[in-house]
């Protein structure tokens, strides 16, 4: 399963579940199921809420997506070194056994 880069960035802004998605465009027309779940149709929903920049949604989702690479990373190169008997760091640790 692919994961949802947009709505976990979306997720840690105003303190979570505070979004969701337009049904219907401007101009009264339906919006795809499959299409609906862009940044331009978030809708607010939580009161107090504010939109967060695109630029500001797109930067999380790319800190979400280099922890995931450093994680795989860790992991990667934890492996090879335990494979040849060498010390690991401690994200290779916790990236093998999330401790």
């Amino acid at each position: 399963m692919d994961r949802d880069y947009l709505q976990e960035a979306l997720h840690t802004f105003n303190g979570g579940d505070w979004y969701g998605w337009k049904t219907h465009d401007d101009d009264g027309n339906k919006i795809p199921n499959d299409q609906r779940m862009t940044y331009a149709n978030i809708k607010i929903i939580k009161e107090g809420a504010t939109m967060p920049s695109e630029a500001d949604v797109n930067a999380k989702i790319q800190e979400i997506k280099d922890a995931d690479t450093a994680r795989a990373n860790a992991k990667t190169s934890g492996k090879a070194k335990l494979k040849a008997g060498e010390a690991l760091t401690d994200a290779e640790i916790e990236a093998l056994f999330g401790a």
